[in-house]
């Protein structure tokens, strides 16, 4: 494959989706690549788990490769679940889960206390060259009845800083441009054009 090719290191079909709408160069998932690696996110912040990822696939598929790890911080929960958002329910994806949970432990928090923030940390390593990590967050608040089939994840009770939708329920292009991931990846295009040229 050519260097035009960049490897994002997700088998999440909807951040694929997410990712390749936010990022013009020509992109590819985890599954082109059957055999990668999936990487354990044992880091303790989101940076240190996106360089987990990115430097795991990029030393497979000698590609530059793109990761991110991302995550809902509640301020009622001291920040959590954090870097354990995917997981937070106990198995790794359960997005529904995960989002009853959540709403479980803020149930006796009163809704002036249910702001929260998306952040998301993403890495570009280049294969026997440079790396770099640059975060992205959007601030909101929590609602406590989910709303919209958009996104994934926690999106249904996510409602962005000047918003009356809900992350889930905004166009993807609406998304994309006030995202904690379109925020992060923005960010991280001039490095990827200037690796990929």
């Amino acid at each position: 494959m050519s260097a035009e090719v960049l490897v994002l290191a997700t088998r999440n079909e909807g951040k694929l989706r997410e990712l390749a709408r936010i990022l013009s160069n020509k992109v590819i998932g985890l599954d082109a690549f059957p055999g990668a690696p999936d990487v354990p996110e044992t880091g303790a912040t989101f940076e240190a788990n996106a360089l987990l990822k990115a430097r795991a696939i990029a030393e497979y598929t000698g590609l530059p490769a793109v990761a991110d790890d991302s995550g809902l911080c509640v301020d009622a929960l001291n920040g959590m679940p954090g870097v354990l958002s995917a997981r937070w329910a106990g198995q790794h994806g359960h997005d529904q889960a995960n989002l009853e949970l959540v709403l479980a432990q803020v149930a006796d928090v009163p809704d002036a206390r249910l702001g929260a923030r998306f952040v998301s940390a993403a890495a570009l390593v280049v294969p026997q060259g440079p790396e770099w990590v640059v975060t992205g967050e959007v601030k909101g608040r929590l609602i406590r009845v989910p709303r919209g089939s958009g996104g994934f994840g926690y999106d249904p009770i996510f409602q962005p800083d000047g918003f009356d939708l809900t992350t889930a329920e905004m166009t993807p292009e609406a998304k994309d441009a006030i995202s904690h991931r379109g925020r992060a990846f923005r960010a991280l295009a001039p490095y990827i054009q200037g690796s990929l040229t």
